[in-house]
């Protein structure tokens, strides 16, 4: 179980704010958690002002911190609102760009990507935005490496999120970073929310909700998770689903932003990074019980989808073996 952390979330909070992504952050980062032994994270806000009106005067916040609390930051997200237009405030940008040469892990939900190029710092990084915006944000920020169809980018010590709702996402991310996956996959279950979406934002980009509510893939997508240890095709899942293979792809390209063999692929390197995360150290059982097969498939698929062997994620991720 975690302790009680030190490490220390502060979130800037400008004029205009969106107060969801601040719900967000306070709901991941700031809660106390008694089921995973108190609080993951030391959460903090503070604000240019002593009283900042958030989006479209919604309410005005008072009684935080000024800027300097900032700089005594860990993790620092920085202001996001609706109007990408206005320039950010110079004492805010002063505040990011002196976080970032104290390599503070610095975090852009949706617009906050804005102030993250606005100050200098995303300049051959890569990034993404809400895709409203990437027409926008590429022909501002050209040394910037956009990346449109995802819902977050980790980019070391810069982070950024798409659309509103990929804070979530993205907080979730840093949880299993910092705690692991177990903690990620408690919080996420406290949210009634999924420890990971398959797909991008691309699966967002005006398209219609389904009309008919037979055609989801919930039933299925459970299914598979469940028997992810069998050797699961294309051909299984559609009967499953009592569909034809052709309307199941047409179905994960319109409601997940992507193909059932990915989806199946994306779902077997999770668990196998919850196993390696858990302690498992057998790479046998390990592709055994995610249906990856063989040790050399389990070395080849989980290099390709993390950039790290086995034994790099074990020495990274995993806890310590007993003594």
């Amino acid at each position: 179980m975690p302790q009680e952390s030190s490490h220390r979330v502060v979130v800037i909070v400008d004029e205009n704010s969106n107060p969801f992504e601040l719900g967000c952050a306070t709901e991941i980062f700031g809660l106390h958690r008694p089921e995973l032994g108190g609080r993951l994270y030391d959460f903090r806000l503070c604000s240019p002002d002593p009283h900042t009106l958030m989006r479209d005067g919604f309410f005005t916040l008072t009684g935080v911190a000024d800027l300097t609390l900032a700089d005594t930051a860990d993790t620092l997200i920085v202001p996001n609102r609706p109007d990408v237009d206005t320039p950010r405030r110079p004492d805010v940008l002063d505040t990011v760009r002196r976080a970032h040469a104290r390599r503070t892990r610095l975090v852009g939900f949706c617009s906050g990507a804005f102030t993250l190029a606005e100050a200098g710092v995303l300049d051959g990084r890569r990034a993404t935005a809400h895709w409203q915006w990437t027409g926008e944000f590429r022909t501002r920020f050209p040394h910037v490496h956009l990346e449109p169809d995802v819902l977050f980018v980790d980019d070391g010590d810069i982070l950024t999120s798409a659309g509103s709702a990929a804070a979530l996402d993205l907080g979730l991310h840093l949880v299993r970073r910092d705690h692991g996956a177990e903690t990620a996959h408690s919080v996420s279950r406290r949210l009634v929310f999924a420890a990971h979406r398959d797909g991008g934002q691309r699966q967002f980009v005006e398209r219609p909700v389904p009309d008919l509510p037979d055609e989801s893939l919930a039933p299925v997508l459970a299914w598979a998770q469940h028997h992810l240890d069998t050797p699961l095709t294309v051909g299984a899942l559609a009967a499953r689903a009592a569909v034809s293979p052709a309307t199941l792809h047409r179905r994960f390209q319109a409601q997940l932003g992507t193909t059932p063999l990915a989806w199946l692929t994306a779902e077997r390197v999770t668990l196998a990074r919850r196993l390696i995360e858990l302690g498992e150290r057998r790479l046998e059982v390990i592709a055994r019980r995610t249906g990856l097969g063989t040790t050399a498939n389990l070395r080849t698929v989980l290099r390709r989808e993390t950039g790290l062997t086995p034994s790099d994620y074990r020495r990274r991720f995993s806890p310590a073996p007993p003594h």
